[in-house]
């Protein structure tokens, strides 16, 4: 009996000493990867704002599960139209994605930020070419009974990764429709 609870303590002081060192290295590391998301978040925002100035964050999105916050998009103080980081979800779990949109609500370019989808399948969702069945339409396609059958089968396997990320754009599009009505 004496010999368990001399393991037990063992154990117990090792458990502490690994809370700790992980303690210590989740402080060190943590604002390094927020710094790194945030810059990633930056470069995406760029990457989708088709060189026009993008404003300051919009946070003021009520009762959208979809929408996470916006900004405009000008160009010599004109509006050009408008940038959503947008969530959706998806086969993995949450799918962050931008996209910035025409004052009519026609997606204009779309970038997915990061996810977690299947690898090879959902994670083709991150190659620019997947992004393209999006753009310039009105409607935004949710379905793939929507696309060509050659757009169809490329996204073939990953459908819940095309539909989750399809609603989330149609959503923006909405959105912006909205905003150019008021």
């Amino acid at each position: 009996m004496r010999e368990y609870f001399k393991t037990s303590i063992v154990l117990a002081l090792i458990c502490a000493a690994a809370a700790i060192v992980l303690a210590f290295l989740n402080g060190v590391t943590k604002p390094v990867i927020i710094e790194y998301e945030h810059q990633k978040t930056l470069n995406a925002l760029e990457a989708v704002s088709n060189g026009f100035t993008i404003s300051e964050e919009n946070t003021l999105v009520d009762d959208n599960s979809f929408i996470n916050y916006y900004y405009t998009l000008t160009k010599d103080d004109e509006l050009q139209g408008y940038l959503l980081n947008l969530s959706a979800v998806g086969y993995g779990g949450t799918i962050s994605l931008v996209a910035s949109y025409d004052e009519e609500g026609k997606v204009l370019q779309s970038k997915v930020v990061s996810d977690s989808e299947t690898p090879g399948l959902g994670k083709k969702s991150e190659e620019d070419w997947y992004m393209t069945k999006y753009l310039n339409v009105d409607p935004v396609p949710n379905s793939k009974t929507q696309l060509s059958s050659e757009d169809a089968d490329a996204i073939s396997g990953a459908s819940i990764t095309f539909t989750a990320i399809g609603n989330a754009l149609l959503n923006g599009s909405e959105f912006v429709k909205e905003l150019g009505a008021k």
